[in-house]
């Protein structure tokens, strides 16, 4: 399934407006411009790309070109505007007026940057503990590592790693939990043990009962991008337009949990930063995050400490890549994304207030 028509919404700018709906610069209201769902971002202008065999057309046109023009597919083109515009209903209980921190609880020994750190139940409730303190307002809980070249593990030793954890932060953090997993019988066990979100990297393709569970928990579910199983997915991923393939992707997928009973408000996106994508692929999807907004559901970054960043400014060890981390994250909230899935939380945090207080020019609590 493929779209006629993809928007990306451009010029983005913030601004607040005070409680009758005015602002104190003159004649902005003159601009042409559209909201952002309900991000704060506005936008003034639109790249719309379509399909031309295996490639793809780009033009970038103001909200007046695009709305005098006589499109071929009108009614799509509506359809994808009302879904940049509609204002996101909460996501597991959060706002979705500002962007959200989801902290790493590697439960594994081998994942990419902390794996072995934390693979005690004690140590990564301990761990979680902190990350909520920090400002995480969300916890992911993985067992399994899904990094390139990572082999699977088995359904027994997942439950044991993640299932205790989840239960023993339930029961001393209000924070919401998410789990990462792949796994139907992972998402049933951990939605008894208190879990709020499931958090899939195969976006509920890789276990054929993966659907059906998702949707008989009730719970919001995460749908991530990836080419390929993590054992070969980085050894030749290809594209027609890797940017619009994803969409096409994610599109398919929101379609089958509305189709399996999962509403498309339970439902957020994640492009897959580093699954299946070599740095061309990934720089790309980091330029055009926007565009996934015309899916009509929230919108998480998850490129923390990844090796796009050691690939860009030569930075061999994940540990030291927490300024680049900062920078992805940076581009995520500029262009209205509302989560992000990081390692160093509290770093984000500071990083995250001080943008936003910045670019909308007002003061702003610490809990913002």
């Amino acid at each position: 399934m493929t779209s006629p028509l993809y928007l990306r919404p451009m010029g983005l700018f913030m601004h607040t407006f005070d409680a009758s709906g005015d602002s104190d610069i003159e004649g902005i209201r003159s601009i042409a411009s559209l909201p952002l769902s309900n991000t704060g971002h506005h936008f003034t202008a639109v790249e719309i790309a379509e399909r031309v065999g295996k490639a793809a057309r780009r033009r970038l046109l103001t909200l007046d070109e695009m709305f005098q023009r006589d499109w071929p597919h009108a009614l799509e083109l509506a359809a994808v505007v009302d879904r940049l515009t509609q204002p996101r209903p909460r996501f597991a209980g959060l706002p979705m007026d500002r962007p959200h921190i989801m902290g790493i609880v590697n439960v594994t020994p081998d994942s990419f940057s902390d794996g072995g750190r934390h693979n005690t139940t004690e140590r990564a409730i301990a761990h979680g503990l902190a990350l909520a303190a920090e400002g995480a307002a969300i916890l992911d809980v993985g067992g399994e590592s899904t990094r390139p070249g990572s082999d699977p593990v088995p359904l027994a030793e997942e439950l044991r790693r993640v299932i205790p954890v989840i239960e023993g932060l339930r029961g001393k953090t209000d924070v919401r939990i998410s789990v990462d997993t792949r796994k139907a019988d992972v998402m049933r066990a951990a939605a008894k043990a208190g879990a709020d979100i499931l958090n899939d990297v195969s976006a509920l393709t890789h276990d054929p009962d993966a659907l059906d569970a998702a949707a008989a928990t009730g719970l919001p579910v995460i749908l991530m991008h990836a080419q390929g199983d993590p054992k070969t997915m980085n050894d030749d991923p290809q594209y027609a337009d890797l940017v619009l393939d994803v969409y096409d992707f994610l599109a398919e997928r929101i379609a089958a949990c509305e189709a399996a009973g999962i509403a498309r408000t339970k439902l957020c996106v994640d492009p897959g930063i580093g699954f299946g994508k070599h740095l061309h692929h990934n720089v790309a999807m980091m330029a055009n995050l926007a565009l996934l907004h015309g899916l009509g559901v929230p919108v998480l970054l998850g490129a923390s400490r990844k090796k796009m960043i050691g690939q860009l400014y030569d930075v061999p060890r994940p540990e030291d890549r927490v300024p680049g981390s900062l920078a992805t994250v940076m581009v995520a909230a500029a262009q209205g994304v509302q989560f992000v899935r990081v390692h160093d939380v509290a770093a984000t945090a500071q990083a995250l207030a001080v943008w936003r207080a910045s670019t909308l020019g007002i003061e702003l609590a610490r809990s913002m």
